[in-house]
């Protein structure tokens, strides 16, 4: 089709040079798709690095601790991707003794690996015809063929991916995939893309009708849920702390953190619930419960906005506390907890 063969001449000029463009090894084709999930290139690509150097095979990842893994990825957030990461190299591992299935099927069995990622290791690195169908995508194919059904709906979804699976056929699949979402992200971009200078100008639906900025479509997103997060920072003189480890779903699963009270609002003074968590490492009864950060932190989530506050209180050292001083920064933590001993750790006094 000249439509594809288009798109190849100018991935051939235009391709961008990564890491994992330089292999066909399922492995590493795999963690990078996993890494770059949810995040843009130039911030995975560090992370990225330090996997492969970190663990350089799939046996190495499933060797070690899922803590040492969740450390290493700190600041990308989606955690479970992390865990999930962990688990099937453990399975391929035990299973297939380190080589993924090459089967598309198959590969979408594999835990933490949807119809994307499957589709990118079986199309790079088994040369099968399945199309990636991602944000670049979906923007790209909507706009040139004037596709208005929602594309976070599961018609959507459906519509797009045998769109982008006939454009597929008989090409070679890697290079056509790597290409259409080079394209999107290059040259058909969200804001201000400059048609004048694109290829494919005069056969684009959204460009022959001015309608660049409407496509594509998504249905109203459900508005963020706003959370009230007081985190207690226990220490001592010997600058020990309390961290617990999260065990429950939902955000941060198995990282570390602060003990934490959630309320319904900013609250300006602590209750006897700081207390009860207090008298768990001290019998004092009259310890002073201060606000270290005077102004209020936002961070906000795909779904969701937190509103944080963390509260200090120092134990005398007699109180021996669960976080050694030398293992504080060893530990993986949400990110906003990370900064925050990163700037005030020092400052406990």
């Amino acid at each position: 089709m000249m439509f594809s063969k288009i798109l190849l001449n100018w991935y051939k000029i235009n391709s961008r040079d990564f890491p994992w463009r330089r292999t066909k090894d399922p492995y590493k084709i795999w963690l990078s798709e996993i890494i770059l999930q949810q995040t843009r290139i130039e911030q995975g690509m560090p992370y990225y690095i330090k996997f492969i150097k970190r663990f350089p095979t799939i046996f190495h990842l499933a060797k070690s601790k899922e803590e040492v893994i969740f450390k290493l990825w700190q600041g990308l957030g989606y955690y479970s991707r992390a865990s999930n990461l962990h688990f099937t190299a453990k399975f391929i591992v035990n299973k297939y003794n380190g080589e993924f299935p090459k089967s598309f099927v198959e590969l979408k069995k594999l835990k933490g690996i949807g119809d994307y990622t499957a589709s990118a290791i079986a199309s790079i690195c088994f040369d099968i015809s399945e199309a990636v169908i991602d944000g670049n995508v979906y923007r790209f194919l909507s706009r040139f063929f004037g596709i208005d059904t929602p594309i976070n709906t599961n018609l959507g979804f459906k519509i797009f991916k045998e769109k982008a699976n006939k454009l597929i056929k008989g090409n070679s699949p890697g290079d056509f995939n790597q290409a259409i979402m080079d394209f999107g992200s290059i040259q058909c971009k969200p804001k201000n893309p400059n048609c004048k200078a694109c290829i494919f100008s005069t056969k684009c639906f959204a460009l022959k009708n001015k309608k660049v900025e409407y496509y594509p479509q998504k249905k109203n997103n459900l508005e963020l849920k706003t959370r009230f997060f007081n985190y207690l920072v226990i220490y001592n003189s010997k600058k020990q702390i309390v961290l617990e480890k999260i065990n429950r779903k939902g955000i941060w699963n198995k990282l570390y953190q602060f003990p934490l009270i959630e309320s319904d609002k900013i609250i300006n003074h602590p209750d006897n619930k700081f207390q009860e968590i207090i008298q768990k490492f001290s019998n004092e009864q009259s310890l002073q419960i201060t606000l270290i950060n005077k102004k209020l932190i936002t961070h906000k989530l795909s779904h969701q906005k937190l509103i944080i506050q963390f509260w200090g209180v120092k134990l005398d050292e007699i109180y021996s506390l669960p976080v050694k001083k030398n293992k504080i920064f060893s530990l993986p933590v949400p990110i906003v907890i990370e900064k925050f001993l990163t700037q005030f750790y020092n400052t406990l006094t």
